[in-house]
C-alpha cells in the first residue's frame, strides 16, 4: 500500500482556524481513504504528540505526526490550506503534513517516513508542492522525494585545517524532526565548508558515530528533545544543546555557538557519562522551571519504591496488625517457615511483607534526593545525592531534607563539571574526583549546618499534625485537596504525594492521623480525572470536542487508579475552566475525608487497593462528591460567555453520529 493516495490529499481547502481542528480534518480524511478504523484515537495522539512540541517550521510549513495504533500502515495526508494556521512557528502554516506511524511499523516503513520529512527542507520540493494543481501530481512529486538519498553524515575526510562538528538529533516520536535537523545542519555546515557529521536518534534505526570522528571533533551539537543515548562517548567535548526545532529553523547559530564553544576553555562540556552542564539553552530557562524538572524527576525515580514498598507495609499491616510495625524486624530474623512465631503463619508472613515494604520505603528520601541531584549534574550527581539523603533520614529531616540536600548535591556536582581539568584528569572527574567532592561538601553541610534546622521544621509539623482534632483536620483535608489538583502531578500535587507517604510508616493504632492524611491526598488525586470523565462522558457531551469525550472515557480509569495525570488534556486545552472546578471538587473531597476518619495504608492504586483503605464507604462517598462537584462546575464555567449558535449546536449534536460531523463540532468548540 502506497504512503500517500490521492485520496490523502486536499488542495486550496480550509480546515478550521487553529492547528487542532486541522489535525481533527486530516484525520477524518486518512479515515475517508481507509487507512484508520478510528478517527477519534489517531487524532488524539496527533493533538497528544503536539503538546510535547509544535510542529510549525519555517516558511509555511507544519508537520503534525505521530506513532498510533489507529493505523496499521504508514500513512500521510496532506493538506494545502486556502487560510494558513498557527502550528507553534512565527510564519502561518499552508502547507500541512500529518504524518501517522503503526506501533511497531518496520524500519524500512519509517525510513520512508524520515526521508519525506527530510525533503522538506528543500526548497524547490516545497515549491514544486505549491505549484501542484492536482492530487495526482503532489502523490507523484512525493514519491519521487521517497528515491534513496545519500546519509546525512556521509563526509569526506577532513583537510588538516577543517573545523570538525559532531552533532545528534533526536525527537519523541523519531519521525520527522529528527532527520530535518540533521539534514538542515548538514547543508549549513556545507556552505561554510565545515565538516559535521550526524547521527540520527530516530525511529528508523540510527549509525552511531565512529569513535574516531568523534574524538577528531572540535564540538559537539545535539539538537534533542530526550535524552542522547549513549552519552558518554561525547565526554569532556565542548557542548552545545538545545531543542531539536531548533537545529531545523536555526541550525547557522547552533553551529556558530558550537565553534564558539571549541575555542572557549570554559565552555560547557559534556560530563563524564552523561547529560552536558547547562549550555546555551538551559542556561535561559526561567528558574522556576528549572526547579520545577529537577523535583519532578526526582519523585519519578522516587514513586516506584513508594508504591510498591506502600502496598507491602499495608499487606503486613493487613495480615499481622498494627502492632508488626514493631516486631517485624525481630520476628523475620528469629523466625521462618519452620519456625513460625507465636502468631503463626500469618503473622510471618506479614512480618515479611512489612520488612520488606518498610526496606522499600526506606529508599524514599535517598532516591528523590539522589535523582533531584541527577536532573541538576547527571550521573555525576548521583552517588552525593543519595548520600545527602541517607544523612537526612539518619538527622530525622525527613523529605524537606531530601529535597534540600539533592538541590545542594546537584548544585556542587554541576558546578564541578564546569570546572576546566587537564585531558588526563577528565576521565577520573566524574567517577570519583566529583562524586567525593560533592558528597563531602553536601552531606557536610547537612550534617553541621541544615540538618538539625530541617529535622526541628519536620518534627514541630508532624506534632502539629497529631494534635489536630475537628475543624483542625477538615481544613488540613481542604489544603490536601487545594494541592494534589493544582497543577494535576505537578510539583505542587508531589509536594502534596511526598508528605504523606513520608508519614506512612509511622502510623500506629494510637496514631492514625498519617492514613488519614494518606487518603485524604489518594482521594482527592483522584477527583479531576473522574470529574472531567463525568463531564464529558455523561452530563454534558456537547460541551465538549470529540478528542475530549475520547480523552474522557479514558480517565475513567485513570481516576479510578488515582492517576491525576488523566485531567492534563483537559487542562491543556481550557486551563482557566478545568483547573479551579478540579480545585474546588478536591477541596470538598479532602475534607469529607478527614472528617469521616478515612485511613489508607497504601499510597497509591485507588480502587484497586480498597483492601487497604479504612471506612470504605465514605472513601467512596467522598470521591463521588467532589468528581460531581468538578464535573457541576467545569460544566458552568464553560458556559460562562461561551453562547453557541444553533448551527454549532446541531453540528455538536451530529458528533455523535459520524465522524465527519464530529471534526465540524470539534472546530466550533474550539472557535
Amino acid at each position: 500500500m502506497s504512503i500517500i493516495t490521492p485520496e490523502l490529499v486536499a488542495l486550496d481547502v480550509a480546515l478550521g482556524a487553529t492547528s487542532g481542528d486541522v489535525i481533527d480534518a486530516l484525520s477524518t480524511i486518512v479515515a475517508g481513504a481507509g487507512r484508520t478504523t478510528d478517527a477519534h484515537a489517531l487524532a488524539a495522539d496527533a493533538h497528544a504528540r503536539e503538546a510535547q512540541t509544535s510542529t510549525g517550521m519555517p516558511g509555511g510549513i507544519a508537520i503534525p505526526h505521530c506513532r498510533t495504533a489507529a493505523v496499521t500502515e504508514p500513512t500521510l495526508a496532506f493538506a494545502r490550506l486556502s487560510d494558513p494556521v498557527d502550528f507553534g512557528d512565527d510564519d502561518p502554516s499552508d502547507l500541512v503534513f500529518f504524518i501517522a506511524a503503526p506501533i511497531g511499523a518496520d524500519t524500512d516503513h519509517l525510513a520512508i517516513l524520515s526521508t519525506i520529512a527530510r525533503a522538506l527542507v528543500r526548497e524547490e520540493f516545497v515549491d514544486s508542492l505549491r505549484a501542484a494543481t492536482s492530487a495526482t501530481e503532489v502523490v507523484a512529486l512525493i514519491d519521487e522525494a521517497i528515491a534513496p538519498a545519500p546519509a546525512a553524515n556521509a563526509a569526506a575526510p577532513a583537510s588538516s585545517d577543517q573545523r570538525v562538528l559532531v552533532a545528534v538529533t533526536a525527537c519523541p516520536t523519531g519521525i520527522a524532526h529528527t532527520y530535518m535537523a540533521a539534514d538542515a545542519l548538514v547543508a549549513e555546515a556545507k556552505k561554510r565548508g565545515i565538516r559535521l557529521e550526524v547521527e540520527t536518534q530516530g525511529s528508523s534505526g540510527s549509525t552511531a558515530l565512529d569513535p574516531a570522528v568523534i574524538a577528531a571533533a572540535d564540538a559537539v551539537i545535539f539538537a534533542v528533545d530526550v535524552d542522547v543515548r549513549d552519552r558518554g562517548r561525547f565526554a569532556g567535548k565542548p557542548v552545545v544543546q538545545g531543542p531539536v526545532k531548533r537545529g531545523v529553523e536555526a541550525p547557522g547559530a547552533m553551529i556558530d555557538e558550537a565553534l564558539a564553544a571549541a575555542a572557549n576553555p570554559d565552555a560547557a562540556r559534556v560530563a563524564g557519562t552523561e547529560t552536558p552542564t547547562a549550555t546555551t539553552d538551559t542556561a535561559s530557562e526561567h528558574a522556576g522551571r528549572k526547579l520545577q524538572r529537577w523535583l519532578l524527576t526526582g519523585v519519578s525515580y522516587m514513586i516506584p519504591f513508594v508504591a510498591g514498598g506502600g502496598l507491602l507495609i499495608a499487606i503486613g499491616f493487613g495480615l499481622a496488625g498494627y502492632d508488626i510495625n514493631a516486631t517485624a524486624s525481630d520476628i523475620v530474623a528469629s523466625s521462618s517457615l519452620w519456625n513460625l512465631p507465636d502468631g503463626g503463619f500469618w503473622t510471618y508472613i506479614g512480618a515479611v511483607a512489612f520488612v520488606i515494604g518498610a526496606a522499600s520505603m526506606g529508599f524514599l528520601v535517598p532516591a528523590l534526593a539522589g535523582f533531584i541531584a541527577y536532573a541538576m549534574a547527571d550521573r555525576p550527581g548521583i552517588a552525593p545525592g543519595f548520600v545527602v539523603g541517607t544523612i537526612a533520614v539518619m538527622m530525622n529531616a525527613g523529605f524537606l531534607g531530601g529535597i534540600v540536600g539533592g538541590l545542594l548535591a546537584g548544585l556542587v556536582a554541576a558546578s564541578l563539571t564546569r570546572i576546566p581539568a587537564p585531558r588526563w584528569l577528565r576521565g577520573l572527574m566524574p567517577v570519583v574526583i566529583i562524586p567525593l567532592l560533592a558528597s563531602i561538601a553536601a552531606s557536610g553541610a547537612m550534617i553541621l549546618f541544615l540538618g538539625g534546622p530541617i529535622a526541628w521544621l519536620m518534627t514541630t509539623l508532624t506534632d502539629w499534625l497529631n494534635s489536630l482534632t475537628g475543624v483542625g483536620i477538615v481544613l488540613l483535608g481542604v489544603i490536601l485537596g487545594l494541592m494534589m489538583c493544582f497543577d494535576l502531578g505537578g510539583p505542587v500535587n508531589k509536594v502534596a504525594y511526598s508528605f504523606a507517604v513520608a508519614g506512612l510508616g509511622a502510623a500506629s493504632l494510637a496514631n492514625q492521623v498519617p492514613l488519614e492524611i494518606m487518603a485524604a491526598v489518594m482521594a482527592s488525586g483522584m477527583v479531576p480525572p473522574l470529574g472531567l470523565a463525568l463531564a464529558s462522558t455523561v452530563l454534558a457531551r456537547k460541551q465538549f470536542t470529540p478528542v475530549e469525550r475520547e480523552n474522557g472515557v479514558a480517565a475513567w480509569l485513570l481516576g479510578a487508579s488515582f492517576i491525576s495525570e488523566g485531567a492534563i488534556p483537559f487542562a491543556a486545552a481550557d486551563p482557566l475552566r478545568v483547573i479551579p472546578a478540579s480545585m474546588l471538587g478536591g477541596a470538598v473531597t479532602g475534607a469529607l475525608s478527614m472528617a469521616f476518619g478515612v485511613t489508607s495504608q497504601a499510597p497509591h492504586g485507588g480502587v484497586f487497593v480498597l483492601f487497604a483503605i479504612g471506612n470504605i464507604l465514605w472513601f467512596l462517598l467522598s470521591i463521588a462528591i467532589g468528581a460531581v462537584i468538578t464535573a457541576v462546575a467545569v460544566i458552568g464555567l464553560k458556559r460562562i460567555g461561551r453562547r453557541p449558535s444553533a448551527a454549532t449546536v446541531e453540528a455538536a449534536g451530529a458528533a455523535d453520529d459520524t465522524e465527519a460531523s464530529g471534526v465540524l463540532a470539534s472546530g466550533a468548540a474550539r472557535a
